[in-house]
């Protein structure tokens, strides 16, 4: 969803508040949490998460409306593993957003975050 040289853009691991890459979030709005449709599943890929498409998970996150200035920054902070698409949000401030999603080749073999909460991860 765009407005006005605007993303609405969910994240569910280090970009969220109090985790370790927040401050590459400066200058976006938080609007609150949010949680996915249960149609993903939340891997550990080292130090992080990764959410990938196909599974029955719904991954918890927040939601933040980003210029597209600092989305550009973001694109190349995730990198190559990770494509920019549309989801469905089950709840949250808005009904969908778009996110961060690993592609197929990278997701495979990694461990799943069951729980879809990067936050409980431990």
């Amino acid at each position: 969803m765009t407005h006005a040289a605007q993303h609405t853009l969910f994240v569910y691991g280090t970009l969220m508040r109090g985790e370790r890459s927040a401050h590459l979030m400066d200058g976006a709005e938080w609007l609150g949490p949010a949680r996915t449709a249960s149609r993903f599943t939340l891997h550990r890929v080292e130090w992080y998460p990764g959410m990938a498409s196909g599974g029955v998970t719904a991954v918890r996150g927040e939601v933040y409306r980003v210029p597209s200035a600092l989305m550009a920054e973001l694109d190349a902070y995730e990198g190559p593993e990770y494509t920019r698409v549309e989801i469905p949000l089950d709840e949250g401030p808005v009904p969908s957003a778009e996110a961060y999603v690993m592609t197929p080749e990278a997701a495979a073999g990694l461990a799943v975050i069951a729980s879809g909460d990067w936050r409980r991860r431990r």
